[in-house]
């Protein structure tokens, strides 16, 4: 047994780096509400869309990363409303650190899985 624990010692710690990539994935549903309901909203960041809610309230599942989102949201014979979703580390970021160690907390960080967005988002539109 004793020539075993440095290989299990090892799969046990690599088990644990990337702890919040295994706990909670490396995406998220972003929930958006709007008032009124029945806007179709698209998220994008850098540039590139992630994808569209049409109509509100509804869901999507985005990929974990450092950049936030920008949320357009349109309806008829109201004004268009943006909203910024910021990337952020979660209260509990702290305890991926702690167990998965420098190896989990910089995969996690390089990945972005240690990131969430705010989620419901609600957004009101303004008559025009």
């Amino acid at each position: 047994m004793k020539k075993y624990k440095p290989v299990l010692a090892l799969c046990g710690f690599t088990l644990l780096s990337g702890c919040a990539s295994v706990i909670e994935g490396r995406s998220q549903e972003v929930t958006i509400n709007t008032t009124p309901a029945g806007a179709g909203c698209m998220l994008v960041r850098n540039g590139t869309p992630l994808g569209t809610v049409s109509p509100t309230p509804g869901t999507l599942y985005v990929e974990k990363t450092k950049d936030d989102i920008s949320i357009k949201c349109n309806k008829a014979g109201y004004k268009e409303a943006t909203y910024l979703n910021k990337s952020g580390y979660p209260e509990y970021n702290w305890a991926y650190i702690l167990v998965g160690g420098p190896i989990g907390w910089g995969f996690d960080s390089a990945t972005g899985a240690d990131n969430e967005y705010t989620s419901p988002v609600s957004i009101d539109l303004s008559k025009k």
